[in-house]
């Protein structure tokens, strides 16, 4: 804090300015110093504030009015203040003056700069400035601060924290220690393994039989052990806590669930309900109970049920486990009974048995992005645990928390709601979502600790995994082209057809189905082009000795059906997707103007008369309403009266009534008389000239009325005729655009293609939802379509069957879809006949990590011969990288909250392009290409040289933007328009969209998006705000100083929250330095580079020394600092030049080594007038450094407030480390709380509760 004489900033601001209080009241202030709020007592001028000790007073606006009050010195008040002369009215701080305390009074004068001597305005005492004391009262200038590169590169490199560790552990039950091994290595993330479960205190009681048959390893037993014991405690609001398993793909779900279900039925809790995804798996789930031994527990798959209620007399259901998928659980039946209704009756009020949502990532978007709508799966699975509050429940799944808003169905973990510092999932989500992927590697080490978490993965190990680029041959290439050229086409093409029509372009649902059919036909060829690439792997695998899976998203089912039904079941080559996908969009959406109706007949010439009658009288013809004439009788428009009168005749038709001629005007019976079919006229039948017979016709109009309807018809004709034309002329043209479709080069189906390249379905396992596929005839000419199921297999149980034939070894390519393969096994398993290593294509990444990680889970699993090869294939176009990006993103954010730390999944995460970063970096581009801005990088293919250059491919890229939609508003011929501000952010639709672009302009276009992000993302890191997960602090000497403080202690599972303080030790010895150095020159491995530098500048009077030497990389530099040990960074060796130069003589190295060796021990690089003193770090040696450890989402919000105050940027960011002592290797994973802000965070915690003082 400031020393009690400094002066304050500024006088203190009054908080209102009331009238001059009287000196019997006291008044408020804002301490000038620590901004406090104090109560000054009444009559008080002076005092100094209790909390900081700064002598201040009032301002004048609170001065009391009375000249002669007398001034009492200040806090503590002395006894009787003495009377004083009378004083001069006191004024606030001057800050442009030196503020002194007078000797006699003590009263704080404002003194200006210079004046030695001067009487004091309060005592009158006369005084002298004695300048050598002078000097406290005012802070010294500090220096003018000369920037210390060296200094700057050693922090940058310190705020991108350690280096990113090993992300796995190998994983035991710590506590727990019944049964055998598990079959396979089975690993943990290090973050999570740094967090210690509670204590273990229920005992099973299967325990004896598991031991004797040795079902479930060690692993499944632990997970049984802590899910019971956690079904044993309820959460704040009276519901039963539930219970999380997030093991792996692989790691045997399946089968612990099976043992709940047993252990559970030894209690009496004969009822569970298992919820997964497929029907299929309720073959899995029968077979995992088996293995149990729980061979008397039933399983009754729920879609095989009728609506009734389950255990009545006539279903019979009356315990065991039902199986549901989640479709089931939303179904309802004609009668309006829906399934959930049923179940909840069947568990009945009191139920405590299990609900077991198996793959629940399932029920997820519960809390969708903002506009669309909760999925009624996710509202059913919440419905249902809401109905039955003490169901003993249990979420399973790989992959259940990729996106924090995914967990929103988790209501059982108590994560949020009462008795949590989240009072909602809302602001559960909003802290997560601010705290970046490092919180929600947090959180599922919050859960672990709180007991209702496990998550074991199958080690990766064994595992390979290949990105491979196929670039697009060149057919492809001209195929591909031409597509891009007819889309672009083909909107010009709609847009003015539709412009015809008068319709508003842009706005309907027909630009919806356009650019929803131009995504799918461009993933389409995508899919396409990667087919020989991945026809050439598979066909290498198969004769390496390997088999082959390979999986994709879309089999083009639809496609197909389609064309089948089109055009029959034989056919002269496989179905192309992308051709029938067009012909469809065209077939149906091309705008045509309405197809005019053919002139009537005769008949219809009196249907056309009746019906401009009858249709409503007081309308006419061109369907103005008629206007009500006076009487007036050759005329068709009638009075109001008339038309009433008539129609009641029509309606009552009681006696003969009588009524007038229109000719002659006198009365006739009604019978007698003519009436006109069209206008309704009564004549007779004698006054028409020429009159009518005896006959009368049954239809008749009266001239006027005919004369009409031939002008009408004639008119009518014209007009009918013109729409024909246009009509004709618009059938003409969308019958050429179907003409065009049908000539242009395009892919067929990639499933059909590769099946038929790898030999037929008598050589591949297709493992799909599709019913029935196309099939080269034996002749080799044409193909047919043909079901997939044969006589002995239902269409039901295809799957199972082709899945069969490959794990015996009968095929040895399979392909899967999503939706054919969720849950299925296809790993090289002992028990299989077929233990070939499985190397795993991705033709096509799907849109969602989960699903990512789901498919390649069905290839690597436990009790496998070997592990698989990843073999993930991409085209070179820019927008394909796409798909890869955002499953990267979720890989990213999977390994992350399933598994405690980020880079637990398969690395894609160069392909992240829809983050923050990638947002900012599309709106940069955009304004750039629009020219409202430059563009930060060269544009590929350009150089700064030239700006023509430049020039030309801002024009092209706004006309390839203007040609896929995201530039609107243009005006033909001109290149003008807009982007829209909800276009200017959706990096998913610039990347879905440029797919429709040739690929030279497709890869420009993305590459300078790609160089832009690079160039911020570069920055970020630079400025230290780049979230980068969990850092690893590394030092040589990491030691634990004193004992760890418990700042507060989870009232439900005693779990605690513990600051820990480390010395750490990151020095390289002279000696250490030497030894390194001479290791690289003994392998002969050294550069002449090689060696010790000094900087060639010197900073407070020294100059830096270093090691460096060369890198893997050429050309790059690993540098060593005495201080700090090895930097991250590696430096180029222009730069090493321009900075450094190389010492030749040996002791001067080692004597200046040596000395900043010492000298950094206690103090920072920034010498001893830092600003931030003590608890500055940069280039420390010796640093201290203090982690939260243990559960930190209860205190999340304190220490997010107190780091929001912190100076420094890069301490305002919650940042997770990991750090492991070096002589008991004790690991903590936890927020690093910068040295400045502990107290802070310790004051903001100790309304948690104070435990330890």
């Amino acid at each position: 804090m400031s020393q009690p004489s400094a002066p304050p900033p500024l006088a203190p601001p009054p908080p209102t300015t009331p009238p001059p209080p009287q000196p019997t009241e006291s008044v408020r202030v804002r301490c000038a110093g620590c901004r406090m709020i104090l109560t000054v007592a009444p009559g008080l001028t002076e005092f100094a504030c209790p909390t900081c000790r700064m002598p201040q007073m009032l301002p004048p606006e609170l001065m009391p009015k009375a000249d002669n009050t007398a001034t009492p010195p200040p806090l503590p008040p002395t006894s009787a203040p003495a009377l004083q002369p009378p004083s001069a009215p006191a004024h606030g701080i001057d800050p442009t003056k030196i503020q002194l305390p007078c000797a006699s009074c003590k009263a704080i004068l404002n003194v200006p700069h210079g004046l030695a001597r001067f009487s004091c305005p309060q005592c009158h005492v006369d005084l002298a400035v004695d300048v050598s004391k002078v000097k406290q009262f005012f802070p010294v200038a500090p220096p003018p601060e000369e920037v210390n590169e060296v200094a700057v590169e050693v922090e940058r490199d310190e705020d991108e924290g350690g280096m990113v560790g090993e992300t796995f552990t190998d994983y035991r039950p710590p506590k727990v220690s019944i049964g055998p091994p598990h079959p396979d290595p089975v690993v943990e993330t290090s973050s999570l393994s740094a967090v210690q479960p509670p204590e273990p205190t229920y005992d099973p009681k299967i325990k004896d039989d598991l031991e004797s048959s040795k079902a479930l390893s060690c692993l499944q037993i632990e997970t049984l052990v802590y899910a019971c014991q956690r079904h044993l405690q309820h959460l704040p609001n009276r519901y039963r806590a539930g219970f999380f398993i997030g093991d792996g793909a692989g790691v045997g779900k399946g089968r612990t669930i099976a043992g709940l279900i047993w252990e559970n039925w030894h209690h009496r809790r004969r009822k569970a309900l298992w919820v997964s995804v497929g029907s299929d798996l309720k073959f899995d789930a029968r077979r995992d109970l088996d293995d149990v031994g729980a061979t008397c527990i039933e399983v009754h798959p729920l879609n095989k049920l009728p609506y009734s209620k389950l255990d009545s007399k006539s279903v019979g259901v009356k315990e065991g486990v039902i199986f549901s998928t989640y479709n089931s659980l939303i179904a309802s039946s004609e009668k309006g009974r829906t399934r959930l209704q049923q179940l909840v009756q069947w568990c009945g009020p009191g139920f405590d048995g299990l609900i077991i949502f198996d793959e629940c990532h399932k029920a997820k978007n519960l809390v969708p992005e903002s506009g669309s709508q909760p999925t009624r799966t996710g509202e059913a699975v919440l419905e249902i645990q809401d109905k039955l509050p003490e169901a003993r429940v249990i979420y399973c799944s790989a992959t259940g928390a990729s996106e924090p808003r995914n967990m929103g169905y988790m209501v059982r973990l108590g994560l949020w709601g009462d008795g949590t510092s989240f009072a909602d999932f809302r602001e559960f989500l909003g802290a997560l979502e601010r705290g970046g992927v490092g919180a929600l590697e947090l959180v599922a080490m919050d859960m672990k600790a709180r007991g209702m978490y496990l998550c074991r993965t199958l080690s990766y190990e064994g595992v390979e995994f290949e990105v491979i680029e196929a670039p697009l041959e060149d057919k492809m290439m001209e195929m591909y082209k031409k597509a891009a050229e007819f889309w672009a086409e083909l909107r010009v093409e709609l847009l003015s057809a539709s412009a015809f029509l008068n319709d508003k372009p842009n706005s309907s649902q027909l630009w919806r189905l356009y650019w929803a059919s131009h995504q799918r036909f461009f993933r389409h060829m995508c899919m396409s082009a990667k087919v020989p690439a991945s026809v050439r792997l598979a066909k290498q695998a198969l004769v390496e000795e390997k088999c082959v899976v390979i999986g994709l998203q879309s089999t083009g089912e639809a496609r197909t059906e389609e064309a089948v039904t089109k055009y029959g079941s034989e056919l002269d080559d496989f179905v192309s997707g992308p051709r029938e996908l067009l012909l469809k969009f065209v077939e149906e959406n091309y705008p045509l103007p309405e197809k005019p109706e053919l002139l009537p007949g005769e008949d219809g010439v009196k249907e056309l008369q009746r019906k401009r009658h009858s249709a409503n009288p007081d309308v006419s013809l061109k369907g103005r309403v008629r206007k009500a004439a006076k009487w007036q009788p050759p005329s068709d428009v009638e009075s109001d009266e008339e038309s009433e009168t008539d129609s009641a005749i029509e309606s009552t038709d009681s006696d003969d009534e009588f009524q007038i001629c229109e000719i002659c005007t006198t009365e006739e019976e009604r019978k007698k008389m003519l009436q006109c079919s069209c206008c309704g006229k009564l004549v007779h039948s004698t006054c028409l000239v020429p009159p009518i017979g005896d006959i009368i016709p049954e239809e008749w109009s009266c001239h006027l009325c005919k004369e009409k309807t031939d002008e009408y018809l004639q008119q009518r004709q014209a007009y009918i005729t013109e729409l024909q034309k246009r009509y004709d002329a618009a059938l003409e043209r969308k019958t050429k655009i179907l003409e065009i479709i049908r000539s242009l080069d395009l892919p067929n189906n990639p499933l059909d293609d590769i099946i038929d390249q790898l030999g037929g379905p008598d050589k591949v396992a297709e493992m799909t939802g599709r019913r029935g596929m196309l099939v080269r005839a034996t002749t080799g000419k044409g193909v047919t379509y043909q079901a997939r199921n044969t006589k002995d297999v239902t269409m039901e149980m295809v799957n199972m069957h082709e899945k069969q034939l490959f794990m015996d070894g009968k095929k040895l390519v399979a392909i899967i879809s999503e939706a054919g393969s969720a849950g299925v096994s296809l790993q090289a398993d002992r028990r299989a006949a077929n233990q070939k290593r499985r190397v795993h294509l991705t033709l096509e990444l799907p849109w969602s990590a989960d699903r990512a990680i789901q498919q390649f889970g069905r290839t690597h699993r436990s009790n496998q011969a070997s592990a698989p090869e990843y073999r993930i294939l991409f085209t070179n176009l820019g927008g394909e990288r796409r798909f890869a990006s955002i499953v990267a993103k979720r890989l990213e954010s999977l390994g992350a909250l399933t598994q405690g730390d980020r880079r637990a999944g398969p690395s894609l995460s160069a392909y992240n392009y829809d983050s923050a970063y990638g947002k900012r970096a599309l709106v940069i581009m955009y304004k750039g290409i629009m020219e409202q801005d430059s563009l930060p990088v060269v544009p590929p293919g350009c150089s700064s040289d030239r700006p023509d250059t430049i020039q030309d491919f801002i024009l092209q890229a706004k006309a390839a933007l203007v040609s896929v939609g995201i530039v609107r508003d243009t005006v033909l011929g001109r290149l003008s328009g807009r982007i829209i501000d909800s276009d200017m952010h959706e990096v998913g639709r610039f990347l879905n969209r440029i797919l429709g672009l040739p690929p030279d302009i497709q890869n420009g276009l993305f590459e300078l998006f790609v160089s832009i992000l690079d160039l911020l993302v570069r920055n970020a890191r630079i400025e230290g705000n780049l979230d980068t997960g969990i850092v690893d602090l590394k030092a040589n000497v990491i030691e634990l100083q004193g004992t760890p403080k418990t700042v507060h202690v989870d009232e439900m599972t005693g779990a605690s929250t513990v600051l820990f303080t480390f010395v750490l030790d990151r020095g390289i010895t002279w000696e250490l330095a030497s030894t390194i150095l001479n290791e690289k020159q003994k392998d002969g491995l050294g550069s002449s580079n090689d060696g010790f530098y000094e900087s060639k500048r010197e900073w407070l009077g020294r100059r830096h020394f270093i090691l460096a030497f060369e890198s893997s990389a050429s050309g790059m530099y690993k540098i060593v600092r005495p201080p700090v040990g090895e930097s991250n960074r590696e430096m180029p060796l222009s730069e090493l030049k321009s900075k450094y130069r190389k010492i030749s003589s040996l002791e001067k190295a080692q004597s200046g080594w040596e000395e900043e060796y010492e000298v950094s021990s206690k103090q920072c690089m920034h010498g001893p007038n830092c600003k931030i003193g003590n608890f500055c770090t940069v280039g420390r040696r010796l640093q201290e450094v203090n982690v939260l450890g243990g559960l930190i989402l209860p205190v999340w919000g304190a220490v997010e407030k107190a780091l929001s105050k912190q100076a420094r940027l890069s301490h305002r960011r919650l940042r997770v480390v990991r750090i492991e002592t070096t002589v008991d290797t004790q690991r903590i994973v936890g927020l690093l709380v910068p040295n400045a802000a502990v107290e802070t965070v310790l004051q903001g915690l100790a309304w948690v509760q104070e435990i330890d003082d």
